[in-house]
């Protein structure tokens, strides 16, 4: 299933990069991939810059730096184990499997929710305000 979704990915961004680069000669500019690289990641990262930024500074005037945090945390471990399950995929060291992301996911919101249980109780018996 994994395969199937990293597949459909691949194909799914394989398909954008086709149409850029037909852009590219369509236009005449003569671009090399690097260089459309460079303006599309460039410009694609601006863009989330602009729309996440008003969300994390909103969450930090309502004092929810613990939910920056997470967002933040989060948004590593997906990558992170999205690069485990490919890694093992190619090195053979493993099968690629969603289920896999899913657990370790699963793991972070289980750790995560003990946490914050643990983190409220001490926030109301030794930080009284």
């Amino acid at each position: 299933m994994f395969r199937l979704l990293l597949h459909k990915i691949v194909n799914k961004i394989y398909s954008i990069h086709q149409y850029i680069l037909s852009l590219n000669d369509k236009y005449g500019v003569a671009l090399t991939d690097k260089q459309l690289h460079f303006l599309v990641v460039g410009a694609f990262g601006l863009a989330l810059l602009i729309i996440i930024f008003p969300i994390f500074k909103w969450l930090a005037k309502k004092k929810l730096v613990m939910s920056i945090t997470w967002i933040y945390v989060f948004t590593v471990l997906v990558a992170l184990t999205l690069a485990i399950e490919i890694g093992q995929g190619i090195t053979g060291t493993g099968d690629m499997d969603f289920a896999d992301i899913v657990a370790g996911i699963l793991g972070f919101f289980v750790f995560s929710l003990i946490f914050e249980i643990i983190r409220q109780i001490y926030l109301k018996v030794f930080k009284k305000n």
